[in-house]
């Protein structure tokens, strides 16, 4: 087992970034921080839940894999009202061929986040 920080990407001293355990990566939740900080980025649902996938692929990028190796994303969000903003921006990312997935919403979410998002991928260095 391989405990993954990405530098760079800020985090809660109480969880990693990810854990490589065999050829699986759990990425733990992420949100729409901006680099090197705690503070989401503006403009809500739309603008969080592309940069929490950018951080996402930064974090697969420092444990050796990809968003091309996402097996499962678990999406949560606190108002299923935006569920349509946040599947407009995840599609444009995952195209037509997404990985799966479950959404979860009306969640209390870290820093008043509109988005949080975790994944298991794929490690191919294995």
């Amino acid at each position: 087992m391989k405990k993954i920080n990405v530098d760079g990407l800020a985090r809660l001293p109480s969880f990693s970034h990810a854990v490589i355990a065999g050829d699986t990566i759990y990425v733990s939740g992420s949100l729409g921080t901006l680099p090197d900080t705690m503070e989401l980025v503006s403009g809500g649902i739309g603008p969080q839940t592309r940069q929490t996938i950018e951080n996402i692929a930064r974090i697969l990028e420092g444990a050796g894999s990809s968003l091309d190796e996402i097996v499962k994303m678990n999406v949560y969000v606190s108002d299923m009202s935006e569920f349509a903003a946040m599947n407009e921006v995840y599609l444009e990312v995952f195209g037509d061929s997404p990985p799966a997935r479950i959404t979860v919403g009306g969640c209390d979410l870290a820093l008043g986040a509109a988005v949080e998002i975790d994944c298991i991928a794929f490690h191919p260095a294995t």
